[in-house]
C-alpha cells in the first residue's frame, strides 16, 4: 500500500534533510566508497537525487530508508564506473580510521576489514552494524528479500571472523 506522495506542507527541505541524515548518510557512503572525497561526491550525489526525487517519495519507508537506498545506489554506480577502476583512487587506512575516531586497537583491525569485504557483504555489514538499520530497513534500502540480507549478513560474519584470525587475506 502507497502513502500518498510528499507535500511542501511536510516539512522536507534539503536543509532539514542534511540535518537530521547528513552524518549518517557521509558515513555510509565513507564506508562504501573507502575513500573520503569520493564519499563526499557520493554524499553530494545523493542529496541531489533525493531532492529531485522527494516529489514522488511516497512514504512506503522511513525517509532514512529510501536516503539510504539512493546513497547505496549511488555508491555502486561510483564503484562500477569506468573512471574509478581506472584511478583506483583510495586514502591511506590512517585517514579513514581518524574519521571513525571511535576505532582504536582491536576494532581498527574490524573496520579495515569491512572495508576489504566484497560489496554485496561489506553493503550489509555497513548498514547493520555502522548504521543500525534492521533486517527488513536493510532489505528494503537494497531491493533484496529479508531472507537474503539475513544470509548476506551470516556469510560476512564468517568472512570477517576468519580474515580477523588470519585465515583468508581481503
Amino acid at each position: 500500500m502507497q502513502g500518498p506522495a510528499w507535500t511542501p506542507e511536510d516539512g522536507l527541505n534539503m536543509e532539514t534533510l542534511v540535518e537530521q541524515y547528513g552524518d549518517e548518510l557521509l558515513r555510509l557512503c565513507l564506508l562504501y566508497m573507502g575513500d573520503r572525497h569520493l564519499a563526499e561526491d557520493a554524499f553530494q550525489e545523493t542529496l541531489v537525487k533525493a531532492w529531485r526525487a522527494l516529489p514522488g517519495f511516497r512514504r512506503e519507508s522511513s525517509v532514512y530508508t529510501w536516503l539510504s537506498h539512493i546513497a547505496v545506489n549511488v555508491c555502486r554506480d561510483m564503484l562500477r564506473s569506468g573512471w574509478f577502476r581506472l584511478s583506483r583512487r583510495s586514502q591511506p587506512f590512517d585517514e579513514l580510521t581518524q574519521v571513525f575516531a571511535q576505532d582504536t586497537g582491536e576494532a581498527s583491525a574490524v573496520t579495515q576489514a569491512v572495508l576489504a569485504l566484497p560489496g554485496k557483504y561489506r553493503e550489509v555489514v555497513v548498514l547493520y552494524y555502522y548504521q543500525d538499520m534492521k533486517l527488513r530497513e536493510i532489505a528494503d534500502a537494497l531491493h533484496l528479500p529479508v531472507n537474503s540480507v539475513s544470509t548476506r549478513l551470516r556469510r560476512a560474519r564468517m568472512l570477517l571472523g576468519r580474515m580477523l584470525k588470519g585465515d583468508v587475506n581481503p
